[in-house]
């Protein structure tokens, strides 16, 4: 079993991130589980490969396993010698400045003051507020729009559950108050900023609260109109097809896209392609061949491109 992530998607270990999606999001719709029910080797490679999409969708990550820093599994490798800068939380430019213990300062003749807490019976108390640690958190497409529970294990090694809000776009950062650094003295615990990665999905596309889909329709669907179902976020619905739909027709289903924080949705946008044949169908060739409205029919004029 490959776990080579390179090896995984399929790719050359010098290909372009654009390389990489496209590679795995071919790869992702042959195995994704939906497409598969009760394959479990099919389930095991759809594993895999988001394990490698993990590493390798992520340019730090994978600058990160390039160097030999972390593995497959996005594990620490273990390293021979360890410095104090190897601990420092934040994302500040200087891993050593922390200021965020002076944010209550106010006069400067009062940083001792604020910075030690004062005088209480001779004895000074010192106290800092601990750093904001950093975490990237990757999650499936749907978990994101539908909402999930995630467990992440903190740097000390704590475990805890994260509650991914319904609609959760790429990039966002989610706040847990008093889960980074401890603080020094009697200075309170910095917080953990969990970034959110979504994994793209084989079929579904986020395009700001809605979801698009391109949807393939036979030539008598198409032309006939049908109700057929159609996947959504949130399981399949059926949806009615007009009749003489040509490719490129846009279905809109209200409510099936991504929540909003007021509680509404987005919509799903299904673009309609029709799908010829496979192998191609000799009856259907030789009806066309002897069509002969259809000799005289040119899309290209009706749409001003001729």
């Amino acid at each position: 079993m490959a776990t080579d992530p390179y090896e995984v998607i399929g790719v050359k270990r010098d290909a372009s991130h654009s390389e990489i999606q496209k590679a795995y999001r071919q790869q992702a719709k042959k195995l994704h589980p939906d497409l598969n029910p009760g394959d479990k080797q099919a389930e095991r490679k759809f594993q895999e490969l988001s394990a490698a999409w993990d590493i390798l969708g992520d340019k730090d990550k994978r600058a990160r396993f390039d160097r030999g820093e972390i593995d497959a599994a996005g594990d620490e490798r273990p390293q021979q010698r360890r410095y104090y800068r190897d601990y420092a939380g934040g994302g500040d430019e200087n891993p050593y400045a922390n200021n965020s213990g002076f944010s209550d300062l106010g006069d400067a003749g009062d940083i001792f003051a604020d910075l030690f807490g004062g005088r209480s019976g001779g004895r000074t108390s010192f106290r800092m507020r601990g750093a904001d640690l950093r975490f990237r958190l990757a999650v499936d497409f749907l978990d994101a729009v539908n909402g999930a529970t995630k467990q992440v294990t903190l740097g000390d090694g704590t475990t805890i559950d994260i509650t991914i809000p319904p609609g959760t776009e790429d990039g966002q950062v989610l706040r847990l108050r008093g889960k980074g650094a401890p603080g020094s003295g009697s200075g309170s615990p910095g917080d953990a900023l969990v970034e959110i990665e979504v994994r793209p999905h084989p079929y579904f596309v986020r395009d700001g609260d809605n979801i698009r889909l391109v949807l393939p329709i036979s030539l008598r669907e198409a032309m006939l109109g049908s109700k057929i179902e159609v996947p959504t976020p949130t399981g399949r619905v059926r949806a009615s097809i007009p009749e003489n739909s040509s490719s490129g027709r846009v279905l809109r289903l209200k409510g099936k896209g991504a929540r909003r924080r007021d509680g509404s949705r987005g919509d799903e946008l299904v673009t309609l392609q029709i799908a010829l044949p496979e192998p191609p169908d000799a009856e259907l060739k030789r009806f066309v061949s002897s069509w002969e409205a259809g000799k005289l029919h040119n899309p290209r004029r009706a749409a001003g491109l001729e």
